[in-house]
């Protein structure tokens, strides 16, 4: 009887057999580069990210598949340059997670999972092919919200923090002071200090356990829910939203708010 582990690996074969087949067999495979899949990469990797935040299990399980599609499509290219294959992906891997947990395979204690990430980034600077610097670990091409909390966490690892979280704030207050005071001016000032706003704000996010970019992207969702309301009903009626005062508008906003 197939155990399942047995099922798992014989799974990963027969898409490495499929995936030579296609690179030999479809002009369109065969003609794929790194560069030309990488914009392609990205977008899988957003859909899943859209599948996680509906929590659709399903879409969840498929958009997986199309980013394994890719590491595997990735993989079948360094072969064929004589670079590396699959096995020096996974083996790579398994070595780096292996060597980075300490506490699992060798006889560091650690005593939570704020310190199993700070001995993570001590390991990584040390590697002869990671990090030269805490900062150069996060990609310059991320989303500016997940950015700023990777350096933001990045920071936290080398114990570049606040002691306490609660003095966060005075830095939040501060921040938006000076927002607000130079904001009448506009200009690249003001965008300057927005920024340092923001940053503050996400840095508080962090400190009390929150995701910024979960946060927003629910907000975002809610904005979406509530105006498409608005708009369905003033439809229905046969209005447009240019026709109608912000207290209309308003009304229909409520109600949309109370539904939820």
């Amino acid at each position: 009887m197939e155990t399942k582990r047995e099922r798992e690996l014989a799974a990963f074969e027969r898409l490495l057999d499929i995936m030579d087949t296609l690179r030999e067999k479809c002009p369109w495979d065969h003609k794929q580069t790194f560069e030309s899949l990488r914009p392609q990469t990205i977008e899988e990797t957003y859909e899943l990210s859209d599948a996680i935040l509906k929590k659709d299990m399903f879409n969840i399980s498929k958009e997986l598949g199309d980013l394994l599609l890719h590491i595997v499509f990735y993989a079948k290219i360094g072969k064929e340059q004589s670079q590396f294959d699959i096995a020096d992906v996974c083996n790579r891997l398994c070595d780096k997670l292996i060597y980075r947990h300490p506490h699992v395979y060798g006889d560091v204690q650690v005593k939570n999972a704020e310190q199993v990430v700070g001995n993570w980034e001590q390991l990584k600077t040390r590697e002869k092919d990671g990090n030269k610097t805490v900062l150069s670990g996060v990609p310059e091409s991320l989303p500016s919200v997940i950015k700023a909390y990777r350096i933001q966490d990045k920071a936290r690892a080398v114990g570049f923090d606040w002691q306490k979280k609660e003095d966060v704030w005075d830095k939040v207050s501060e921040e938006l002071s000076e927002f607000r005071e130079v904001l009448p001016e506009g200009g690249k000032r003001a965008e300057e200090e927005l920024g340092d706003f923001l940053f503050s704000i996400i840095n508080a996010a962090r400190l009390y356990g929150l995701d910024p970019d979960t946060a927003l992207e629910d907000t975002c969702a809610k904005f979406r829910r509530r105006f498409g309301y608005l708009e369905e009903h003033t439809i229905k009626q046969g209005k447009s939203l240019k026709d109608m005062t912000l207290e209309e508008m308003d009304e229909y906003w409520n109600q949309a708010k109370q539904l939820e």
